[in-house]
């Protein structure tokens, strides 16, 4: 049985999103490697590099929300955004700045595999939260995936314990900041998309990010008098954290989030492949077997979830089907009676 025009059309499109949404991911990631590391570019600021990229992307998502107004800012009043929005720019400022720095002291194939840590951290907060409930099999898939970490982390060429801390308190700063989107916004009927998300996000980040700056990174960048700042580079690194905010934004918005998580894991071993024979990173068999179990825990995780979502949706629509039923029913006792009284008259 040959499939509709309509159906291929609407696969199509999801590949194409997915493929996007993986090469500027892709892109984004061993840019800022290239930008970092003091064998390539020799930038060593990542704080400096993330306030650029939040600069850029403040000014874009004003522009798209308030001038050309393609998209409707979110109703939001000042005692919402001090409560809800800062602590979530605070956390994503941190969140950013430490991820980047670990790209100056590890490889992009390991901060990949540490990232495979992120649903750990997620569900342990959601369960300290009181988001999600407590499930023995949901913790024990969280140990297997923690273990297959530890055992890349041990099978790792070029360790280095500082490039780890900071890789792992990014993991930690950013699974706080999805519950608290979920407790802060979600709850009170607030959903953001990447440019409202930017938009209100975004000049908040940069503004959190200035304090540490002016007392970390300035200083150096004051006496480093041979670099001028390069347009071409930086302009074009911003385009692509920029563009990859709006792939976000269609990949979830035409497909849905875990399509985005499975795309994540082919991203991943793009990465890795990547790592291994362009740049020439150290990937031992030891990492490899590591990975492969915390990425078959993650991709159970992603199963379970997606199965308990199917199980909420076809509860719903059970619910609507009886609803539904009670209401013809209900209509067709009426409908009786009352050709009973007319008869009867």
């Amino acid at each position: 049985m040959g499939l509709s025009e309509g159906v291929v059309k609407k696969v199509l499109l999801s590949y194409t999103y997915v493929a996007i949404w993986i090469f500027l991911s892709f892109t984004v990631i061993v840019y800022n490697k290239y930008i970092l590391d003091h064998k390539m570019y020799n930038w060593p600021f990542p704080i400096s590099l993330t306030m650029i990229h939040m600069g850029f992307c403040s000014s874009l998502a004003y522009l798209l929300v308030r001038v050309f107004k393609l998209v409707e800012p979110v109703s939001m009043s000042r005692d919402l955004y001090l409560k809800s929005v800062v602590p979530i720019g605070a956390l994503y400022a941190l969140s950013l700045w430490f991820s980047n720095s670990a790209y100056i002291f590890l490889s992009v194939s390991f901060i990949q595999m540490l990232k495979a840590l992120m649903p750990v951290a997620v569900y342990s907060l959601g369960v300290v939260f009181k988001k999600d409930p407590f499930k023995s099999d949901t913790m024990l898939n969280m140990v297997s995936i923690s273990v297959g970490v530890a055992i890349a982390a041990y099978g790792e060429a070029k360790f280095n314990s500082w490039g780890v801390a900071l890789q792992l308190l990014a993991v930690a700063f950013e699974a706080t900041r999805l519950v608290l989107i979920q407790i802060l916004l979600n709850a009170k009927g607030i959903s953001l998309n990447p440019i409202t998300s930017l938009y209100y996000v975004a000049p908040c980040c940069f503004v959190f990010l200035c304090v540490p700056w002016v007392i970390v990174e300035l200083p150096v960048l004051r006496e480093t008098s041979s670099f001028h700042f390069d347009f071409v580079i930086f302009g074009t690194n911003s385009v692509c954290a920029f563009a990859l905010n709006l792939a976000v934004f269609l990949l979830v918005g035409k497909t849905s989030a875990l399509t985005m998580n499975v795309a994540g894991v082919v991203k991943d071993w793009l990465l890795i492949a990547f790592s291994w024979s362009v740049i020439k990173d150290t990937v031992t068999p030891v990492n490899l077997i590591g990975y492969l179990i915390a990425f078959l825990g993650v991709a159970y995780y992603n199963h379970a979830k997606l199965q308990a979502l199917k199980a909420i949706e076809a509860q719903r629509k059970s619910q609507q089907d009886n609803l539904e039923a009670g209401r013809l029913l209900e209509e067709r006792d009426g409908e009786g009676t009352g050709k009973k009284n007319e008869t009867q008259d």
